[in-house]
């Protein structure tokens, strides 16, 4: 099993997520994070004063699959999530040594 971990621009998560769902990813995980990179942050107001914020808001996708469709669902984060911009994310891949559901205390890609 892979464990994927893609940081992707969060206008582009209804995209990703249609598309990872087509293939058959039943569960995922996200949550909305800050990060900095080579993208700046744009200029914002608040109360008529011009600031800068450090950070830049992201999703985080949290994925867990079968060896056999990880490389699929990193081509659908890849073509769903790209802009041709810089800030559109990365993506980590790992190996999974076991999953446990705990419900039921199913094992390996039955707790999927």
């Amino acid at each position: 099993m892979k464990k994927i971990e893609a940081i992707i621009r969060t206008s582009r998560f209804d995209q990703i997520h249609t598309c990872v769902s087509k293939l058959g990813v039943k569960f995922l995980s996200f949550s909305e994070i800050k990060g900095m990179g080579f993208e700046h942050a744009r200029q914002e107001m608040y109360r008529g004063v011009a600031y800068e914020p450090t950070y830049i808001p992201r999703t985080k996708l949290e994925i867990v699959v079968p060896d056999e469709i990880a490389p699929s669902v990193i081509q659908c984060i890849l073509s769903e999530g790209k802009t041709g911009e810089i800030g559109d994310g990365k993506i980590f891949v790992y190996e999974v040594l076991e999953a446990y559901r705990i419900r039921n205390n199913e094992t390996g890609e039955a707790a999927l």
